[in-house]
């Protein structure tokens, strides 16, 4: 019988401890959703008194598109991605969004931006079907401190399936975790111009997403407006 409340007990603690470390927002408004996308405003639990936020912030959907149209993506020399007859493959190096997905996403963020307060972040996700079984995911989320605009690429066209494959059945709903990786982060992150971008050592919210490389720091300011590219379907 002690052995079992023992038992018990570890379990929650674990269960605890996880939960604890995971980092998970929960949102407080909705700026879009639809089955396929969706931008929300999330309660950023990290934020440290001093170190809030610069929200709300107008920016144009022009400025938030630079950013966007910004994100470079490194693939691994053996992760070229393409259709199953490599017809179509996607350069190792390429942009991270694009022209659809940035005059998509760009208005949405801006008006996330300009409706969040000091102690929330915007997230953004969306989902395509690759078969009958399986999906992957592109998500994240960004905030404004000063003149940095924080953007973490949570997941990269990420599989549902990941988990999946290694023999562990999917427990969670991908739509409720946003800025959480689904599966190892193969690509590197970066930005063009280099100039734009800013490193340096960070803390909070953020810092969970710097090891494997899903965060990147641009200086918006510096960059050029960006037109939205209206894309015939």
């Amino acid at each position: 019988m002690r052995r079992s409340i023992f038992f018990f007990l570890v379990v929650c603690l674990g269960i605890g401890v996880i939960t604890a470390c995971s980092p998970r927002q929960f949102t407080t408004v909705t700026i879009y959703d639809t089955p396929a996308a969706f931008v929300r405003l999330e309660f950023d639990r990290t934020v440290k008194t001093g170190r809030e936020h610069s929200h709300p912030i107008s920016l144009t959907p022009q400025q938030v598109a630079a950013v966007l149209g910004g994100v470079i993506v490194h693939e691994p020399n053996a992760f070229i991605r393409g259709d199953i007859f490599q017809r179509n493959p996607v350069p190792r190096v390429h942009p991270a969004f694009s022209d659809k997905d940035i005059a998509f996403f760009a208005p949405l963020l801006a008006l996330a931006l300009s409706k969040a307060t000091p102690e929330e972040v915007v997230t953004f996700y969306q989902t395509r079907d690759l078969s009958v079984l399986s999906r992957e995911v592109t998500s994240g989320g960004l905030f404004v401190q000063g003149d940095q605009l924080h953007l973490i690429l949570a997941n990269y066209r990420s599989s549902t399936r990941y988990m999946a494959d290694t023999g562990v059945a999917e427990t969670e709903d991908d739509r409720l975790t946003p800025m959480q990786s689904l599966s190892p982060q193969r690509s590197r992150l970066d930005f063009e111009p280099h100039s734009a971008k800013w490193e340096q050592q960070i803390d909070g919210l953020e810092k969970v997403f710097q090891q494997d490389n899903r965060k990147l720091i641009v200086l918006y300011k510096q960059l050029e407006p960006r037109p939205l590219v209206e894309v015939t379907p």
